[in-house]
């Protein structure tokens, strides 16, 4: 049975590495860091004093006035200065289009804690009615694609997903799932958060999930290492174009890759740790291939979740194991995280990115930092260096507290 196709036309991103996909791009390929000690509070009281910021971010780039700037909170303008960049690289005029087949769905996993702290101080200092009138339209997790909505006139389908550190990779399959359902031709799609607050990197340190190497902040970050002590709290937004093949083609869109296939489980296990076994992810890889149509032995690389936990590597090279079999040890296998540490809930976007850009541009980037492997993650990481590859199918893997995995499938055209 045909079904409508789903291709990608366009990139935007605002990371730890750079405030464009060609920055990120290059600075993955040359296995750069973007983790350096943090700016945007005083941290010395902290027991975790280093993250991935957004560094020079300039929210005007986004198109929006002073005035909208103001009505925004950090993650939502992460957002539109990420969805402007792959509009723009789509090369979509919207005016030409049917506003009602146009829409937004995109992940968040925590919203706008920023706004919310700041209101908070403000009630504490001078009681509620202090508070500004903006905190909840500022804070909401919605607030990303509705601004997207509102700033390019998109009247079609518009949600955010909020699934922790698998809310982007939810969101791409939620658009996918809409375009094939022909209730949309395009959809903005992906994932932003701007989570690096006090109470995000105390909370995070509360639970003593962080990597704590203070004295090397670029070497915190080391998925499948022996050595590994914790993720490293980062934040951005990777958003793409998801275009229907057809639509595309008539207006002469450059494609980059096909959004082939979507997966979505759940662990049932814990509210932080995942399955030891990875059960949940595993199955979210069957699922997706299966709607992909493919067979384990057709996909040559996977963009792992790889997040430098100490539960979640080995977890997830298990659940490769099992899902792939004998061709696990044929796959080539990177984390962008160990260049960029953890972006929550807009992980699975910029990951995204970088595994369609390994398919159009033929090279995988490297897992930096992995110079003593764990023995009980014994696959192909392609460690330290970025290797060249002709990638036909490739997964990326988004796993979350609360035992949320989502997986996506994309291929060359």
């Amino acid at each position: 049975m045909s079904r409508r196709r789903v291709v990608i036309t366009g990139l935007g991103t605002v990371n730890p590495l750079a405030n464009d996909v060609a920055g990120l791009w290059n600075g993955l390929l040359a296995g750069r860091s973007g983790i350096a000690p943090l700016t945007l509070f005083d941290t010395k009281d902290f027991r975790v004093r280093f993250g991935g910021e957004v560094k020079n971010f300039d929210p005007a780039a986004g198109g929006q006035d002073p005035k909208s700037i103001r009505r925004m909170d950090r993650f939502a303008q992460f957002a539109m200065v990420a969805a402007a960049e792959a509009i723009r690289d789509a090369g979509l005029n919207f005016a030409k289009e049917d506003p009602y087949r146009c829409g937004a769905i995109i992940g968040c996993g925590i919203g706008g804690l920023n706004t919310f702290e700041e209101g908070h101080n403000d009630y504490l200092q001078g009681g509620p009615r202090k508070i500004n009138l903006l905190v909840i339209p500022k804070m909401i997790a919605n607030a990303a694609p509705g601004n997207i909505s509102i700033q390019y006139g998109l009247m079609g389908p518009n949600t955010s997903v909020a699934t922790a550190c698998a809310s982007a990779g939810n969101a791409l399959g939620d658009a996918l799932r809409t375009i094939r359902a022909d209730e949309a031709d395009i959809i903005i799609s992906g994932g932003t958060e701007a989570a690096i607050t006090p109470m995000g990197l105390g909370g995070f340190c509360s639970l003593r999930a962080l990597s704590q190497r203070n004295e090397e902040p670029t070497k915190a970050s080391r998925p499948f290492d022996r050595d590994r002590d914790g993720f490293v709290l980062s934040e951005g937004a990777g958003i793409v174009v998801l275009e229907e093949y057809e639509h595309a083609r008539r207006r002469g869109a450059r494609i980059y890759a096909e959004l082939l296939g979507a997966g979505a489980t759940a662990d049932a296990h814990h509210i932080t740790a995942p399955h030891p076994d990875g059960l949940g992810a595993l199955r979210a890889m069957q699922n997706a291939l299966r709607d992909a149509r493919i067979n384990p032995d057709d996909v040559d690389y996977v963009n792992a979740h790889g997040t430098s936990t100490d539960l979640g590597d080995v977890a997830e090279t298990n659940a490769i194991k099992k899902a792939f079999g004998d061709h696990a040890r044929r796959l080539a296998i990177s984390s962008t995280k160990s260049m960029i540490g953890h972006l929550l809930g807009a992980s699975g976007g910029v990951e995204l990115i970088a595994t369609v850009l390994s398919i159009h541009q033929g090279v995988v980037h490297p897992t930096i930092n992995l110079d003593h492997p764990d023995p009980a993650c014994d696959l192909d990481y392609v460690p330290n260096a970025a290797r060249q590859l002709k990638v036909r199918y490739a997964i990326s893997n988004s796993f979350g507290f609360g035992g949320h995995n989502a997986c996506v499938v994309v291929g060359a055209v």
